[in-house]
């Protein structure tokens, strides 16, 4: 567990549903379907932690993160900040809540305004809660948090295009720090990063997450990188939260056989671990989120389905064999698929 973190609940998500309807018709547009992006996501977020979710692309990920920000309305559901309901807020209350929960997006290049210079950019939320900083304070400020970030504070009046795509998520985690918030949600940040500078803005994330005390949501697809910042890591499948444990018991005794496979896929340097390490290769196609598949949404393409996988839909939690975390899987058994 991180340094700083504790089992003080920061952010309680119950139930989180997110559908988007799909019209149809020349004339009069009629609702036909809804494309079922999230569909009952449940979990915490202590003080201090780092919650990773991983999934494949289009699991509903980055939809969560925009419903957790409030930038898309949900279907069903809560998410509590602090025991507080943030879908019922609205005006000075909805602006305050904004001041506690901000979020880095995946892209360096199009995340920032080529038109507004990189002092503009971080100043921004100033703009917006000027109580945090008067007027002739936020230059400083500013300068201040290009120098937390690793960037040279003289930038300031320098445009997005001058800076690598490394500086300009430097530029846009400082952004998201300005208004010295509790929670960031990380959705993708290093994904479009080369190798060498995502381990530098990693390295950049866990040292502010201790200096400032902050709690992160970590949203990507490279397992390896949800491990290294991760406390807890939650997987993610066509919508659905199946498996939900702390990084030990994720990555060295998963139990859900998505889990399972998308961990047999991580490359092992070592090539005499390689030889003699098995590989689960998933047949098919994921399923369309329009229409997922009755009982468990994995089954479509699981080994281990049987009769109950496709009536009965299996409970996210803690089952007998699959080890001491959560796993929606009717015949969760823990194993260990990355060795070293």
């Amino acid at each position: 567990m991180t340094q700083n973190s504790t089992t003080e609940p920061i952010l309680e998500v119950d139930g989180v549903v997110k559908h988007f309807p799909v019209k149809a018709g020349a004339v009069v547009k009629r609702t036909v379907g809804h494309v079922k992006a999230v569909d009952g996501v449940s979990f915490t977020l202590n003080k201090g932690e780092t919650l990773g979710i991983v999934g494949e692309s289009g699991c509903g990920k980055s939809t969560l993160a925009q419903v957790l920000m409030r930038l898309e309305p949900p279907t069903a559901g809560a998410v509590r900040f602090r025991g507080e309901d943030i879908f019922g807020k609205r005006g000075a209350e909805l602006k305050a809540l904004r001041r506690q929960m901000q979020i880095v997006l995946q892209d360096p290049y199009t995340s920032l305004n080529p038109r507004m210079t990189v002092g503009d950019i971080i100043g921004e939320p100033f703009e917006i809660h000027p109580e945090v900083a008067p007027k002739g304070d936020r230059q400083r400020k500013v300068q201040e948090l290009l120098d937390v970030v690793g960037l040279n504070p003289d930038f300031v009046n320098r445009y997005p295009h001058q800076f690598s795509g490394g500086q300009r998520q430097r530029i846009g985690i400082a952004r998201a720090l300005a208004l010295r918030p509790e929670i960031i949600i990380c959705d993708e940040p290093v994904s479009a990063l080369d190798v060498s500078i995502q381990a530098q803005v990693m390295n950049l994330l866990g040292n502010l997450q201790r200096e400032f005390g902050l709690s992160y949501v970590f949203i990507a697809h490279d397992l390896s990188v949800v491990r290294h910042l991760s406390d807890r890591v939650g997987v993610m499948y066509l919508g659905k939260m199946v498996e939900l444990g702390t990084e030990d018991e994720i990555y060295t005794r998963a139990a859900h056989p998505y889990t399972q496979a998308l961990l047999s896929a991580v490359p092992v340097p070592d090539p005499s671990v390689r030889e003699g390490r098995s590989r689960i290769r998933l047949v098919g196609d994921v399923p369309s989120p329009v229409d997922p598949p009755s009982g468990c949404r994995f089954r479509t393409r699981c080994w281990k389905a049987t009769e109950i996988c496709s009536t009965d839909e299996p409970e996210l939690k803690v089952r007998s064999g699959g080890g001491a975390h959560q796993s929606a899987c009717h015949h969760a058994h823990a194993e260990n698929l990355l060795p070293g």
